[in-house]
C-alpha cells in the first residue's frame, strides 16, 4: 500500500494558466487520488496519462465501463484536460487484419474518452521500444507516419486532434534526425509534442528542435535529463529550459506546457513539493 504524505491546501500557490501537470507525475496513486494532489497544488489542467507499463490511470483493457469511470473521475476533480497521452501498440509492427481490427477498436475507446473528457488531443508515441527497425527504417518510418495517419482520421471523427510524441529517446524515433525523417511524411494537421527530456537524453539541444519544428509543435512536456537518462527532477539534469521557452516564444509558440516529471531521483512522498517547486521555476520563464 503507497502511503500519501497529507498536504495542506491553505496556501494555494498561482501557476501560470498556461502550466498544467501530467499525471504521470504521480503515477504511483490511483488517478483520484493524483488528480487531487494535483488540483490541491494549484494546478487547473491535466494531461492524462494512459500508458502501459509507465502509467495505469487509464487501463488497457478499456471498455465502456473503464471510459465511465475514468471520465468520472476527471469530471469530479474539476481539472482540465490537455491531452491524454496513450498507446495502441507499436505502430511500426506490420499487423494481420485482425490484428488491425483490435488496434482500431482500442483506438475509438482512447478517442471515446479523449473526447468525453473534453481533452484537445490524443497522444500516440513514435515506433516500438527499441531503436533497431523492426524491417529497414525508412520502411518503419512509413508505417508509423501510414498509423498515425489513420489515428488521425479517426481522431477528427470524435472532434479532437492526433499529436505525436515525434522524438522518444527509448522508441525507434530516437534523436532528432529520425524525428525529422517521421514529421516529413506527416500531414501538418497531426501536432508534434516536444520533450525536453528526451531531446536533451538523446545528445539534443531543445533550441534545435524548436528551429526544425516550430510550426507543428503543439504541445510541450517538462522534465529535467542528462545523456542517456530522461528521469530527473527539474534542476538536476541539463535541459536548458530557460533557451528553450525563449526560442519557442521567438517562433511564435502559444501552446500549453506540462510537468510530467516522472521522476527516480526523488522519493514518492516528495513528488508533491518537486511539481510544485518545478512548476514555481517554469512560471518565471513563460512570457
Amino acid at each position: 500500500m503507497v502511503s500519501v504524505v497529507p498536504i495542506t491546501f491553505q496556501e494555494v500557490l498561482v501557476f501560470h494558466d498556461r502550466l498544467g501537470c501530467s499525471t504521470i507525475s504521480f503515477r504511483h496513486l490511483d488517478l483520484p487520488t493524483a488528480l487531487r494532489i494535483i488540483a490541491g497544488l494549484g494546478f487547473t489542467e491535466i494531461d492524462l496519462g494512459a500508458l502501459p507499463g509507465v502509467c495505469d490511470h487509464v487501463p488497457f483493457v478499456l471498455d465502456a465501463d473503464a471510459v465511465d469511470r475514468v471520465a468520472d473521475e476527471v469530471a469530479i476533480s474539476g481539472l482540465r484536460v490537455r491531452s491524454v497521452n496513450g498507446d495502441i501498440g507499436d505502430l511500426d509492427a506490420p499487423l494481420t487484419s485482425e490484428e488491425q481490427d483490435r488496434r482500431d477498436h482500442h483506438l475509438d475507446r482512447l478517442l471515446t474518452l479523449t473526447s468525453r473528457i473534453e481533452a484537445r488531443a490524443l497522444v500516440l508515441p513514435c515506433g516500438h521500444l527499441d531503436h533497431r527497425p523492426i524491417r529497414s527504417l525508412d520502411e518503419d518510418l512509413d508505417t508509423v507516419a501510414a498509423q498515425l495517419e489513420r489515428a488521425h482520421v479517426r481522431a477528427r471523427d470524435f472532434g479532437v486532434g492526433l499529436w505525436t510524441e515525434s522524438l522518444h529517446v527509448h522508441r525507434l524515433c530516437c534523436d532528432l534526425a529520425r524525428a525529422a525523417r517521421l514529421t516529413a511524411r506527416l500531414s501538418p494537421d497531426i501536432g508534434v509534442v516536444m520533450d525536453f527530456s528526451h531531446i536533451v537524453a538523446s545528445g539534443g539541444d531543445p533550441a534545435d528542435f524548436v528551429d526544425l519544428f516550430a510550426s507543428r509543435i503543439t504541445h510541450v512536456h517538462l522534465r529535467d535529463a542528462v545523456p542517456g537518462n530522461i528521469n530527473l527532477s527539474i534542476g538536476n539534469g541539463h535541459a536548458d529550459f530557460a533557451g528553450g521557452l525563449a526560442a519557442l516564444d521567438a517562433r511564435g509558440y502559444t501552446g500549453h506546457f506540462a510537468l510530467e516529471l516522472e521522476t527516480r531521483d526523488i522519493t514518492d512522498p516528495e513528488r508533491p513539493e518537486s511539481a510544485s517547486r518545478a512548476a514555481r521555476f517554469v512560471t518565471t520563464l513563460i512570457p
